[in-house]
Order: C-alpha cells, then sequence, then structure tokens
C-alpha cells in the first residue's frame, strides 16, 4: 500500500482584493509532495509561489479547494488553529533570518520551544541538540550582530528544526548570502534532508540552486506549468 503523501493540494486557488481589483495569485492548483522530498517552487515575480508557500506553511487559508497535511484538513482553519498547525508540523527559514538582536544564538533557537510551553532546561538542551546539526556548538554564545551571515542562517535553521518538523519551508534562503556561503547553507540542507529524513521545500529564484532539488514545480500565472517529478 503507498503511504499516503505528506502534502496534498487540490484545486487551491487563492484570490486578492487590491483597491477593488480581483487578482487570482492561485488558480486551481493541485500537487502531492510525499514525506522526505526535496522540492523546489520557482517562477517569476507575481508567479505565485510565495502565496503557494504561504499556504503550504498555514500562514494563509485558500480562497478555494482542500489541503491535506499529514491526513488532516486545514483548508478553512481559523488562525489559532492553523498557528498550531504551524507549530506543530513545519519549520521557516527566511531570507532575512528573522532573529532577535539580542538574544544569543541559543536562546534564539529555543524561543518555539517557550512558545511550546516546554521548561527552560528541555528547551535549552534541545537547542543546543539543534545547534550541533548545523555545526556551530562553538558560536552559540554570541548574538547576531557577532556573527556571520552564514553563521546568523545556520542559527535560522537550527531554530527551523528545533520542533523536529515534518516540513522545512525555505523561502530564498541564501538571497543575502554571498554565493560561496550561499552554496554551504544549501548544502546543509541537502545533508539534513538526505541523512534526516527532513522534508525540505525551497521557494527561489535562483534556478541554479533550484535543479540541484530532487524535484521542480514552476508556476506562472498562478498555475503550475511544470512538475519534474518522474522526470528523466
Amino acid at each position: 500500500m503507498t503511504a499516503a503523501p505528506l502534502i496534498a493540494i487540490e484545486g487551491v486557488s487563492k484570490t486578492y482584493l487590491m483597491g477593488g481589483t480581483r487578482v487570482d495569485a492561485l488558480r486551481r492548483v493541485s500537487c502531492t509532495i510525499a514525506a522526505g522530498e526535496y522540492v523546489a517552487i520557482v517562477g517569476p515575480s507575481g508567479s505565485g509561489k510565495s502565496t503557494l508557500m504561504n499556504v503550504i506553511g498555514c500562514l494563509d487559508s485558500p480562497t478555494g479547494g482542500t489541503y491535506r497535511l499529514a491526513g488532516e484538513t486545514v483548508s478553512g482553519l481559523d488562525d489559532e488553529r492553523l498557528a498550531s498547525v504551524r507549530n506543530r508540523r513545519i519549520g521557516f527559514v527566511f531570507q532575512t533570518f528573522n532573529l532577535l538582536p539580542r538574544m544569543n544564538a541559543l536562546d534564539n533557537v529555543a524561543m518555539p520551544l517557550a512558545y511550546a510551553g516546554l521548561p527552560k532546561k528541555a528547551r535549552r538542551e534541545r537547542a543546543q541538540q539543534a545547534i550541533e546539526l548545523v555545526q556551530l556548538t562553538d558560536r552559540m554564545a554570541h548574538t547576531p550582530a557577532e556573527l556571520s551571515g552564514g553563521e546568523r542562517q545556520r542559527v535560522a535553521i537550527a531554530r527551523a528544526l528545533v520542533n523536529d518538523p515534518s516540513i522545512v519551508l525555505a523561502d530564498e534562503p541564501t538571497g543575502n548570502l554571498d554565493r560561496k556561503v550561499g552554496r554551504e547553507i544549501i548544502a546543509l540542507f541537502e545533508d539534513l534532508n538526505a541523512k534526516k529524513g527532513v522534508t525540505l521545500i525551497l521557494v527561489t529564484h535562483d534556478r541554479e540552486l533550484a535543479v540541484r532539488a530532487g524535484r521542480r514545480l514552476e508556476l506562472l500565472d498562478g498555475e503550475i506549468v511544470l512538475d519534474t517529478r518522474g522526470a528523466a
């Protein structure tokens, strides 16, 4: 028996009203993503890739269609229940790192666990384990201002992993890094996917990065125009 997909999106649409004008950001998008896949979402600005990321990440609800995450129907949930799903199942890595400047690396990584209600000792232990995964143990007492761009992104990745999520969503994670450091960060993602089985969804403008993924979804005008699953 084939395992059910981790992500199942069926006929998902997202419509915004901007100044009285209807904007169809997604148009009846359907796709499935299995646990452990490494998927790149690509497309030009305005293609709908960020909107699709927001729907997959439970940051936004679709206007129409159905989204099931690990068998749970999450389309149509209210904001409080969406937040609960995010905290349990999804880790985020952003282009701008989004670290708190007055906290050291360890405390930044432990922060999501505070929202989950874990005791301080347990938070620190799990945060240390996540920092070890990204090979930054010797820098965990440093604040973001004392870290390089690549180190800050490693802290952000550790924070995304600390809740043991089903999915890591990375939105332009190398956009603020130079080429060499950016490739090191992508290599880290690929290692986590290959060795830890982390389901990785990378949103990027960089086609060179995208071709490294096991699968690419290309969006144009709110529709998936290319899916390389099964391609030779």
